[in-house]
């Protein structure tokens, strides 16, 4: 009888509603516009989620009849500002390489509303094998759900564990605060953003150097996503700084140009490649490890399909009911049609008419296959280390260059020479449609981890984010019209001419590869030296699952720390050791797994501060036009910002762990 009742409250309780869609779309359409401008800006886009889930919270709270799952509606469709922001990625390189002037609304928008529900679509199969069935920490899906958990008042009166007390609302409260406050102070520039150096190794011109951002959210991944995780980025750092840049920047016997630029220029332009070779090989080994989970979903997913048309539907678990498989296939191949019809109208309208069969069905044919693979990867990426310091900007490059390559062999030979231009924009314009199914799978599954936490509806989710993505891709294109007018971007044609041209670094990479690879002059030996490094860490990471019983070494986390910048790497190291430290003195308290969830919770506060203010300051600086607006002083006070940045870092750090761990203590007596 008790499940009877269970059940029938879980279908009355509200969960996809309107108003929460309501508030959702408004936050995707703030989010997506700051984000669209900070990611051309400075490379990275923010994870809306957790702010997301912070303002529905406060938004909802004054109806009656608000939930959890209700909040989690809300995140979901949010989370698309995030994910389909990541199309400045690759879209800009058409501006780039002189192809177009413009952002064509309806084609922009297609790229990122197709691309965007083919992610969705692909992610549903693949729930049960790496949601479901997975151990992976999904370190941002797990810190929503808290913060969701505890921000619930409907739940939070009835529970009695520690996630929804007093304790575990204050450790999110003061982590909030803490990592907003001392993200505005760096705003200010009276604390320095990073503790970095570069410098000179040797008489043959190599250099290297190290950059520890002070970031409190990285701490807090680092602290979310565990030890292994953390020490196997380290050892992609250690490869990338202590081998691949001296090594490179040795070759180039350059001891005239500074040692900052040099170490940059040589990160930027070899290891990185090193970096996405070593990404591609695990990728690939990700995937064939894979292959036996994810058929056992898709078989999953028949039989709840067969359950639902015999009339059983109500006997499977309200978690386990995704969007049916048979409108899963259906909606994908509507996909298809009109991706079809667009690649047959761009390759038409540049000038490759003549190739046009070849362009359409291998097109598609490779949009079909490579989708399926970069959602696979992207998910098990973002279920390693999150969606925000999953390499998109790599999956694109393998992306870039496999398109590329096959048009290279299958098209390039019957064109003409001076199609070149045609071929690019062709690569590229492909690559845009699959890099939106990578970002909103790298997203997705991050929502649906959030979503079994909460004890969400999985459809209910899979039809919010479907509505995110093309909310999403309404406010791109005017946006990305609107930078692209008001500053252009570094690399395109008339830059120079303006005065402060946006860097869009990864489209400016993506674009390079594509052109390199079709004119023939890109160096493939960087990818193969990555690769070789890959197969060692595969090895590597086989032998100790043979003969140990915890160390491993995740592939796919040394590529990271190889392709990724250290400034986004050894904080997340730092948090992860710090973790292990705080979870051994856990261990010792009298109540070790409510001590640490309260860190769980911290580390969940730390994210949701620092995000939301980073939304805040990105919005400021479009509107006052401004690079640093809050800036108190001026880049003279910068040593003196290091050295009270760093100790007011660590500091903070050290009393926020000691206060939770006597939290923890004082709540077991």
């Amino acid at each position: 009888m008790s499940r009877v009742t269970v059940s029938a409250s879980q279908q009355n309780r509200a969960e996809l509603t309107v108003r929460g869609l309501i508030v959702g779309i408004v936050i995707t359409l703030v989010f997506t516009a700051a984000n669209v401008y900070f990611g051309l800006k400075a490379g990275l886009t923010f994870s809306t989620s957790i702010p997301a889930a912070v303002i529905s919270m406060a938004i909802l709270r004054g109806f009656r009849d608000a939930t959890v799952q209700e909040n989690n509606i809300v995140q979901t469709v949010a989370s698309a500002a995030g994910t389909l922001s990541s199309i400045i990625f690759v879209l800009p390189g058409l501006i780039m390489i002189g192809w177009w002037t413009g952002f064509p609304f309806w084609i922009s928008f297609a790229i990122c509303a197709l691309g965007g529900i083919l992610g969705v679509m692909y992610s549903i199969p693949l729930r049960r094998a790496l949601v479901t069935t997975s151990d992976l920490p999904y370190p941002e899906g797990v810190a929503c759900a808290e913060v969701l958990k505890v921000g619930s008042s409907g739940d939070s009166a009835h529970a009695s564990d520690i996630e929804h007390g007093r304790a575990g609302l204050l450790a999110v409260l003061c982590g909030s605060i803490v990592s907003a406050v001392f993200a505005v102070i760096v705003a200010t520039q009276i604390f320095a953003s990073d503790v970095a150096q570069t410098f000179r190794i040797g008489r043959r011109g190599a250099v290297s150097g190290y950059d520890f951002s002070l970031s409190f959210a990285l701490l807090a991944i680092g602290h979310l996503v565990g030890l292994s995780v953390g020490l196997a980025m380290l050892l992609g750092a250690v490869i990338g700084w202590g081998w691949g840049v001296p090594h490179y920047s040795a070759l180039a016997h350059d001891v005239s140009t500074a040692a900052a630029a040099l170490a940059q220029s040589t990160w930027s332009h070899k290891v990185r490649f090193v970096g996405a070779g070593a990404i591609g090989v695990s990728a690939i080994w990700t995937l064939l490890k894979l292959v036996k989970p994810v058929a056992s979903g898709l078989a999953g997913a028949m039989a709840a399909s067969r359950a639902r048309k015999a009339g059983k539907a109500d006997t499977l678990p309200i978690t386990e009911r995704d969007i049916p498989i048979g409108i899963v296939g259906l909606s994908t191949l509507a996909c298809m049609l009109p991706i079809g019809w667009l690649l047959g109208y761009f390759g038409n309208a540049s000038g490759l008419g003549a190739q046009l069969p070849t362009l359409i069905i291998g097109g598609v044919a490779y949009v079909v296959l490579m989708s399926f693979f970069v959602s696979a990867v992207c998910g098990y990426m973002a279920g390693l280390i999150g969606s925000s310091n999953s390499p998109l900007s790599g999956i694109g490059i393998l992306v870039v260059i496999g398109a590329a390559l096959l048009l290279v062999f299958g098209v390039k030979p019957y064109v003409s020479p001076d199609a070149g231009k045609a071929l690019i924009a062709f690569a590229l314009f492909t690559t845009a449609v699959i890099f939106n199914v990578a970002a909103i799978a790298n997203n997705n599954l991050q929502d649906l981890k959030t979503g079994q936490l909460v004890d969400a509806t999985p459809w209910k989710q899979q039809v919010a984010l479907v509505i995110g993505v093309v909310a999403g891709a309404f406010v791109i294109p005017p946006v990305l019209d609107l930078v692209n007018h008001a500053y252009g971007f570094v690399g395109a044609p008339g830059a120079e001419l303006r005065p402060n041209p946006l860097p869009a670094p990864q489209a400016g990479l993506i674009s390079s590869l594509a052109q390199g690879v079709i004119a023939a002059d890109i160096d493939w030996s960087l990818i193969r030296t990555g690769g070789f490094i890959g197969v060692c860490i595969i090895l590597l990471d086989e032998i100790l699952a043979r003969t140990t019983r915890h160390m491993r070494v995740p592939p796919l986390a040394v590529g990271l720390g190889i392709y990724l910048p250290t400034q986004s790497t050894l904080m997340v190291v730092v948090g992860a050791v710090a973790g292990w430290f705080f979870d051994k003195r856990a261990d010792r308290s009298p109540r070790p797994d409510a001590t640490k969830q309260l860190g769980v919770l911290l580390a969940s506060g730390l994210i949701v501060g620092e995000s939301v203010i980073g939304v805040v300051i990105s919005a400021i600086v479009v509107f006052s036009g401004v690079s640093a607006p809050l800036a108190l002083v001026g880049p003279a006070f910068g040593p003196v910002a290091i050295i009270i940045g760093g100790v007011a870092f660590a500091a903070t750090a050290i009393v926020l762990y000691r206060w939770i761990l006597r939290m923890g203590a004082a709540r077991s007596t």
